[in-house]
């Protein structure tokens, strides 16, 4: 009877840590908010769209890009809502040979095409063999063209990588997988001579804001996003 016990509450612990896209009631009393329902896109849109593209699917209990059919549209899903001072956790895979990124601070309004003119990335790719793997700054997990990891912590194509941003007043963290691989400060004569040496030097709204939405960028390639919750800071 006892082993019998034991094995029932084995098999309930296996079941609660396979529930995706939920918070415990811990997460709730600290303020963690679902930023992903993991049955729609409720929440989420494409950029300077009034819904999420069709080609954003829900697979897996997560948010997935599906590139599979070229005549449905995707684009940069961006959250409905804007955020300032927060704590952002998030899993990601990738497919082999892909690019996608975590965007933020986005500004959507007419001034701006795109979500990358406004806001910095965390990059995820397969580092494998993406050709941007090959470029310093450009890898899994960096802060895109400007700040490359401290170490790679990123898992191969295919598995699952959980990734934390962390913006505080201007002071920001990224972690994946456990380690924390970037951090920097906007808005300081530093982070600007830094901008200006990227690609980015030539984008006058880059970087210059400390609130915005959250984006899961389209680049063409299969990628999933799950567990994504946010807590205010």
């Amino acid at each position: 009877m006892k082993r019998y016990i034991i094995l029932i509450l084995c098999l309930a612990a296996v079941a609660s840590q396979a529930q995706h896209n939920t918070l415990s009631s811990t997460e709730k009393k600290e303020g963690w908010q679902l930023l992903f329902d993991g049955k729609t896109t409720k929440g989420w849109h494409t950029y300077k769209s009034a819904k999420a593209g069709e080609a954003w699917k829900i697979s897996e209990d997560a948010l997935f890009l599906d590139t599979s059919n070229k005549e449905a549209k995707g684009g940069d899903l961006v959250t409905d809502q804007e955020f300032e001072n927060y704590e952002l956790y998030l899993e990601w895979k990738i497919q082999p040979c892909g690019n996608s990124g975590v965007i933020f601070n986005v500004q959507e309004s007419d001034e701006y095409k795109y979500v990358w003119l406004t806001g910095p990335e965390m990059q995820v790719l397969d580092n494998e063999c993406h050709p941007d793997a090959k470029i310093i700054k450009h890898r899994a997990g960096d802060l895109y063209d400007l700040i490359s990891c401290s170490q790679e912590t990123v898992k191969p194509a295919g598995e699952w990588n959980a990734a934390r941003l962390i913006s505080n007043k201007g002071k920001y963290e990224f972690w994946l997988n456990g380690v924390k691989t970037v951090a920097f400060t906007m808005h300081t004569p530093e982070w600007d001579a830094m901008v200006a040496g990227s690609k980015f030097k030539s984008m006058a709204g880059f970087g210059k804001f400390s609130k915005g939405r959250i984006a899961l960028q389209d680049h063409g390639d299969q990628v999933w996003y799950r567990n994504i919750k946010i807590k205010p800071l």
